[in-house]
């Protein structure tokens, strides 16, 4: 009887979570494309893409940091949630096993939890992007018009996937059942506690890689997919740690020749 309710509940909760990333993804695509578009001159400037334009030619309005925010926040969870899903399916199962009612609304709960945690790097990547953008370090791909800006940061980067932060993060990331163990709390807002933290061992884990979008352009869409898809592989391939180690090397070298003026932006 339970095996079949939690089945039900699995296919409920996965679904939802894929869709939600899928409409988070289909958002991303369309502003994108939308900013390619605009700055080919092929087509005539949405009130959306308006927006994120007069955010490069003036300073911003409240109304310019909640269209930021809402950009990096749709982003977050396009490229988070899915990484996150074995999390959140285990996280259902135990929560089952433990009480008698139904898991879904701890699900949910979980769920919300870890979205706040990127949300809350959202507002902060938006506070960044309005600081950079003030200083006039940014340019109209919202990348580094500054050369030893974006090679700091690629240092920066390179350095910190060497980090013991970095692994103590992709250690929980990695490893949900433990995770789970270590940071169980019973009750609804237990389930928001231990999907808040979950999320910010994740935001521990990846907060660099996200900084690398000023290097290459915050709506490059193909970095996107690929920091998507790096993360997703750090996360559930044994070899992650090795993944991080090596992509840290390769990082730092692409930093110290942009800084040594041997490549460009």
């Amino acid at each position: 009887m339970l095996e079949a309710a939690l089945r039900r509940q699995r296919w409920l909760i996965g679904t939802a979570v894929l869709m939600l990333a899928a409409l988070a993804w289909a958002y991303t695509v369309h502003l994108a494309g939308q900013m390619a578009a605009m700055d080919m001159g092929d087509m005539p400037m949405p009130m959306d893409g308006e927006a994120m334009m007069q955010m490069h030619a003036a300073r911003w309005s409240a109304a310019d940091v909640v269209t930021n925010f809402v950009m990096w926040a749709v982003m977050m969870v396009a490229m988070m949630l899915p990484s996150a899903t074995p999390a959140i399916l285990i996280f259902l199962r135990a929560s089952a096993q433990r009480q008698d009612r139904g898991a879904l609304t701890p699900a949910s709960l979980f769920v919300l939890g870890y979205l706040v945690s990127w949300g809350a790097f959202s507002a902060a990547a938006t506070v960044l992007q309005w600081l950079l953008h003030d200083f006039a370090y940014l340019s109209g791909s919202m990348a580094f018009d500054s050369r030893i800006a974006a090679g700091a940061v690629l240092v920066a980067a390179g350095i910190y996937q060497w980090s013991p932060l970095k692994y103590a993060c992709l250690r929980h990331c990695q490893s949900p059942i433990g995770f789970l163990f270590g940071h169980w709390r019973d009750g609804l807002a237990g389930a928001f506690r231990m999907g808040l933290h979950h999320g910010l061992y994740c935001v521990g884990c990846c907060w660099l890689l996200m900084l690398l979008l000023f290097v290459v352009g915050v709506m490059n869409l193909a970095w996107v997919a690929g920091i998507a898809v790096y993360v997703l592989a750090e996360k559930v391939f044994p070899v992650g740690p090795r993944l991080a180690r090596a992509t840290g090397i390769a990082v730092t070298l692409w930093g110290v020749l942009l800084l040594a003026g041997r490549v460009s932006l």
